[in-house]
């Protein structure tokens, strides 16, 4: 290894013609600023320092001070009066200058890769005065390179991807080094990009470090993953240059260059007759070396089937059976059918020439299980008429047992979807009958559960809706459709219009309804026109009406309909007086108040007589009664005893006869039960009780009821 001591030999070799040429004989006066003379000596103007820059090896490795190089000043004699005094970088630490001779010496090993290059100061001052013999002058100190830095690379591994069956010289990845060394000065820094591991695989360009395939048909399903080796190595790649290295991990990326393929073209499923709509029965399965989008597979049924169908797993990439109908081992046991798998993403680079499905044949055989009585429908709908009687036939249900043995099976209501008990049915025929007289008007609807059950397997059960739709029958007479509130008024006209009448039947004929409405032909006051829309309208006869004689009027109004059978009711109608103004418009229907010697006449005056009476005997009756409930008990104390007079036909019983006589009773008569008698002998009382019945209907009401309508009609 060249030391420190043979480069600054040679660099002191390479520079001297420049550092020797100003000491040359003829150039020292230009070198201090004199110009030149013909032997005459001149006098120095102005001062001129002996040095412009230093050069200095980095990486020093010297056991003394490494020597920068020597400043002097022309004011210098030589007899130790000049002093150097140095300032700027790393003055007085890492450059010390002898103030004597002014020889600059670094006191540490330096690197060029931290800093390049240090600005100094220097003067020259009097020894003795410390006066500034040359203004201060600066001057660089350099640090020259050497190949102390090998490449790097920013990581120590890189991932990279390139599709598989790619072309000669496609490119992978580019991965670049850095070298810390001067790049402007030697070929330290020049860097050369080579492949270590990695051939015949991938090639990198030696000067850019761009890797790219070197070998065609590369088979992702061969091999997937490639490790290769990028070295950079400086000085131009000769020998004696630093080297890096770093890993480029590549992997192959998928296309879709393998086809879809069968390991086995014929499969077998079984499967159980109960097996619902859509349910899997089997799975089958194609292989596809490829991965991602390029191994995604569709399966189908050739031609396509009635009972089966096939989809595909998108995670699994299967084919799944599953069934279209029910499966019926009485009917077929065994069915095949054909499958086709094909991938459902191509690449035109490699379709041609391959083939990219495969087919393979599905056996399915069916299984016998024990299965529940099937209805001949599903649901049902019957009609029955209303107000049928009780035990009448509504309709028949069946079920069978599907199996090849046939078993029994027996019938039953859910009791609850049927509570109110309206239905029955047999249990071995299926015929459904009524328990109750239905009414359309209340349910128009009724809707229960038929439950089959095999006789031998009473777990196998089958259910179905019956739907019970009750048909109409018109057992409804028609009455008013609302509550009307009619006037005639007392200056009315015979032939005006005082009300329109409308009516409703809850039974709901086929034809619509239809109604006709009528009153009595003998009315002296009201006539009616029926418009034949189901409405009518009420007139009035004749006119003339006054609240004095008939403050109310009560019209029966017959409505018909025109179902069979007839049905007709008769509803009422009541129409107040009322007084109106001369436009027809109410303004009071109150009855008015007559003077008493005008307005009764001699019947009223009877009734009014027959109510004071009346009145007058209830009075005195309730004060009676008040009176002799206010009387003393017969009885005071219990040493009072009193009997009373009664005369029986017959001798005494004696001491044995106990139920004659009770003496309880002659000490309370208040609580003398009345019908507790001998019951040998009838008595026969000679002063017999007498009890007023207490009026049981309400005559005082109804006197002052009366009087009060009356007077104010």
């Amino acid at each position: 290894m060249i030391t420190n001591q043979v480069l600054l030999l040679l660099m002191l070799s390479i520079l001297w013609p420049t550092i020797a040429l100003p000491f040359a004989p003829g150039n020292i006066g230009n070198l201090f600023g004199m110009p030149e003379s013909d032997g005459k000596i001149l006098q120095r103007s102005k001062r001129g320092w002996m040095w412009n820059q230093f050069f200095l090896l980095e990486e020093y490795t010297g056991n003394d001070h490494q020597y920068v190089g020597k400043l002097h000043s022309n004011m210098d004699k030589g007899d130790g009066n000049v002093k150097y005094i140095l300032t700027g970088d790393g003055a007085g630490t890492l450059f010390l200058i002898d103030e004597k001779s002014g020889d600059i010496h670094a006191t540490k090993r330096l690197d060029r890769e931290e800093k390049a290059m240090y600005t100094l100061h220097a003067k020259v001052l009097d020894r003795n005065t410390n006066a500034e013999l040359e203004p201060d002058t600066e001057f660089n100190i350099k640090i020259h390179d050497i190949n102390d830095n090998a490449p790097k690379f920013a990581k120590e591994i890189y991932f990279a991807s390139v599709p598989e069956m790619s072309e000669v010289g496609t490119s992978v990845a580019t991965v670049t080094a850095t070298d810390a060394d001067d790049q402007t000065y030697g070929n330290s820094a020049k860097l050369v990009y080579s492949i270590l591991q990695g051939q015949p695989y991938f090639s990198v360009d030696s000067e850019n470090g761009t890797i790219k395939t070197a070998l065609p048909g590369m088979d992702r399903e061969v091999k997937e993953n490639y490790q290769v080796v990028i070295q950079a190595k400086d000085m131009a790649g000769q020998m004696g240059g630093l080297s890096g290295t770093t890993t480029v991990s590549i992997t192959l990326s998928d296309v879709n260059d393998s086809p879809p393929r069968f390991a086995n073209h014929s499969f077998r499923v079984t499967a159980v007759e109960s097996t619902v709509i859509g349910a899997a029965i089997g799975r089958i399965k194609a292989d596809d070396p490829d991965v991602g989008r390029n191994a995604e597979m569709e399966y189908t049924i050739v031609g396509g089937h009635d009972i089966f169908n096939i989809i595909t797993d998108q995670i699994t990439q299967e084919g799944v059976i599953i069934i279209k109908k029910p499966l019926d081992y009485e009917t077929k046991r065994d069915y095949e059918f054909r499958v086709e798998v094909k991938n459902t993403y191509l690449d035109a680079r490699f379709i041609h020439g391959l083939q990219f499905k495969d087919y393979a044949t599905v056996k399915v055989t069916v299984e016998d299980v024990d299965e529940p009585p099937v209805f001949t429908r599903n649901p049902y709908i019957i009609e029955v008429h209303e107000d049928t009687a009780a035990g009448s036939f509504v309709g028949v249900v069946s079920a069978r047992d599907p199996d090849a043995d046939n078993k029994p099976v027996k019938y039953s209501i859910d009791r609850h979807t049927d509570l109110e008990r309206l239905f029955n049915i047999d249990s071995v025929n299926g015929t459904i009958t009524t328990l109750k007289a239905l009414d359309r008007e209340t349910s128009k609807w009724h809707n229960i559960s038929v439950v089959a059950t095999e006789i031998n397997n009473p777990r196998q059960t089958t259910r179905v809706p019956v739907f019970i739709k009750v048909l109409d029958v018109n057992d409804n007479a028609p009455e008013f459709a609302m509550s009307y509130d009619t006037f005639v008024c007392e200056n009315v006209k015979a032939g005006q219009l005082i009300q329109t009448i409308s009516a409703v039947d809850t039974d709901e004929p086929l034809v619509g309804h239809k109604f006709v409405f009528s009153i009595s032909p003998t009315n002296p006051n009201f006539t009616i026109d029926d418009r034949e829309d189901n409405t009518a309208n009420i007139l009035t006869r004749r006119g003339g009406f006054s609240r004095r004689e008939m403050s109310m009027y009560l019209l029966p109004v017959v409505i018909s309909d025109n179902d069979y059978p007839i049905q007709s009711s008769t509803s009422t109608l009541i129409v107040r007086v009322c007084a109106c103004d001369s436009r027809g418009n109410m303004q009071s229907c109150n009855p008015e108040v007559l003077p008493f010697s005008d307005g009764l006449t001699t019947g009223a005056l009877v009734a009014i007589l027959l109510c004071v009476i009346i009145l007058l005997m209830i009075v005195v009756l309730f004060a009676a009664l008040r009176r002799q409930r206010k009387k003393e008990p017969l009885i005071i104390s219990k040493e009072d005893v009193r009997d009373n007079v009664v005369s029986y036909n017959d001798e005494g019983g004696g001491e044995e006869d106990t139920q004659a006589f009770d003496i309880g009773t002659l000490r309370n008569p208040e609580v003398m039960d009345a019908n507790k008698l001998r019951r040998d002998i009838i008595p026969e009382m000679l002063f017999p009780f007498r009890r007023t019945s207490p009026i049981k209907d309400n005559t005082d009401s109804y006197c002052f009821i009366f009087i009060f309508l009356y007077l104010f009609s």
